[in-house]
């Protein structure tokens, strides 16, 4: 690659030793200079040289704009060691840790004149000004209660110095009840204010601010949500996540930490991650949209009793995971899924979805195509039934997974290989096996094992999907039975075996009222404040 012509280049003093530093449209550059024994004139040291891309640069500013007792001191000795009054500036930037986190460092530069101090931070800062994909203004809503009730904390301590110091300007909500960031979202916030949305909280809060911006989105574009084939508009605004709830699947998935800094830093840099999203009917009834799991028996029992066990905090997934695990339940059901024949990956292929994937990459190609594509021919593709596959069983869970779903406990997810921006889901489909069984293809997910590799594992990655069990959910009847410690308990003799009952769907970690739904796949439906998981250097 060609190199950029600098902007500004000069000789600057750091850290009482003298570096060549130099500015061009892509990347700031700094050398150390030292003097060679046999008195040869100074010459920059290639192996002592630094890069920072200025896409990844934070801020430039002065020190003393901030309190640095330390930097007052280093120039104080610099002073007496040049033997020149110094003027200096600082440039905070991106600097990139172990296990995907980021933090912001600081490194201060000692001019000898105040003009050639104000150039450097005016030139800095016009380069700055130019990077358009970064955020001004935010609408910030805090969750207070999710996760262990630090999301203010957080927020306060960690993510407001940061946005400050890029200069972003926010608007902060501390919500008061469940669902009051989605209604406001729907009916009271102007977004035409704002670059983007943040969510302080845990994988609930996200899920808030999903519903609402997607909802008002639709509703401004005279979309009906309620019918299973609409083609959703994709939301113009970003969402940026604070991580500050319980497991934070989904920032885990989308960045490859739950660090708050990291993610402040992302959204600081202007990150930009499409994501699918599946919308979730029954009948002609929009229900919920989903970004990470979809869970139909174990996992919907499994949250399903952990609900009731609220006030132990995240100790209620372990106790409720141990309990679901014991009762050892199957469901019997239908499952017709579409399979996704021209997508380039598949659930086992190994392929993990990492920044800049050359999959989700190639489906908005194919996304873009589609849209140029006859009316004719896109309603033809619709009305067509063909392709659709049918299985049938008895089923310990049914799952669809959007994204790996990984998160701090289980660092491979749930389907390792999906993926953030292809427009398919992996549906996971768990037949009715022993509790051994089972408990071996759940260990799986520890370790470096392929979890699928087992004759009651099925694994595909569709489209769309459509799931009826054998018995209709009591929502659907005129009834509503007794659950027991194991699962529901049918006062009609001919639906009262175990076998036969009807299970929960998990949502994002929030309970359906109906066992038939059926899901489709909205294509990069919208965007994260994020790049994707790095690969580590």
């Amino acid at each position: 690659m060609e190199e950029q012509p600098s902007l500004i280049s000069s000789k600057l003093f750091l850290k009482n030793r003298q570096v060549e530093v130099a500015l061009s449209r892509a990347v700031l550059t700094w050398k150390e200079i030292k003097e060679s024994k046999n008195r040869i004139p100074l010459i920059p040291q290639a192996d002592l040289s630094h890069a920072v891309p200025v896409s990844e640069i934070v801020a430039v500013h002065k020190p003393e704009d901030e309190d640095q007792p330390q930097m007052r001191r280093t120039q104080k000795k610099n002073k007496e060691s040049s033997q020149f009054v110094p003027y200096a500036f600082t440039v905070s930037y991106v600097r990139r840790m172990k296990q995907h986190q980021w933090q912001c460092s600081d490194v201060t530069f000692l001019c000898d004149s105040r003009g050639l101090c104000e150039q450097w931070i005016q030139v800095t800062n016009e380069q700055l000004s130019l990077l358009t994909n970064r955020p001004k203004s935010l609408l910030v809503y805090i969750n207070p209660c999710g996760g262990k009730q630090r999301g203010k904390r957080i927020y306060e301590q960690k993510v407001a110095p940061v946005f400050r110091q890029a200069g972003i300007f926010t608007d902060v909500i501390v919500t008061e009840r469940a669902n009051h960031a989605r209604d406001h979202l729907r009916t009271e916030a102007n977004l035409d204010k704002y670059d983007g949305v943040v969510c302080v909280g845990g994988d609930g809060m996200f899920s808030e601010i999903l519903h609402g911006l997607v909802i008002r989105t639709q509703r401004d574009h005279d979309v009906d949500q309620n019918r299973p084939d609409a083609e959703l508009v994709s939301c113009l605004s970003r969402i940026g996540i604070i991580p500050a709830g319980s497991t934070d699947c989904i920032c885990f998935a989308t960045v490859g930490t739950n660090d708050p800094v990291t993610s402040a830093l992302h959204i600081i840099v202007g990150d930009n991650q499409p994501m699918d999203v599946c919308s979730v009917h029954h009948k002609d009834s929009f229900l919920r949209y989903s970004v990470s799991l979809l869970g139909y028996g174990f996992y919907g029992d499994l949250l399903a009793d952990s609900e009731k066990k609220r006030w132990l905090g995240p100790a209620r997934y372990d106790l409720s995971g141990f309990k679901t695990f014991f009762c050892h339940n199957f469901y019997e059901g239908t499952v017709c899924f579409l399979p996704a024949e021209d997508s380039v990956g598949h659930p086992r292929d190994k392929l993990q979805c990492k920044s800049g994937c050359r999959i989700c990459q190639h489906k908005l190609e194919s996304k873009e195509k589609h849209k140029e594509m006859p009316e004719e021919k896109e309603k033809a593709g619709k009305d067509s039934n063909k392709g659709w596959n049918v299985v049938r069983g008895e089923f310990i869970s049914v799952n669809s997974a959007c994204m790996s779903c990984s998160c701090p406990r289980c660092p491979k997810g749930l389907s390792p290989s999906a993926h953030l921006a292809d427009g398919t889901t992996d549906l996971i489909l768990i037949k009715k096996c022993s509790r051994m069984n089972f408990f071996r293809h759940l260990f799986r997910h520890t370790n470096k094992q392929d979890q699928f590799d087992h004759s009651f594992v099925e694994v595909h990655r569709v489209k769309k999907f459509h799931f009826q069990p054998k018995v209709d959910s009591p929502e659907d009847q005129s009834y509503h039975p007794e659950r027991t410690a194991c699962g529901p308990k049918f006062s009609n003799p001919k639906i009262s075996n175990y076998s036969t009952a009807v299970s929960s769907w998990t949502c994002d970690g929030e309970i359906l009222h109906h066992a038939a739904i059926q899901v489709s796949v909205q294509h990069q439906l919208i965007r994260l404040f994020a790049r994707g998981i790095e690969e580590q250097q």
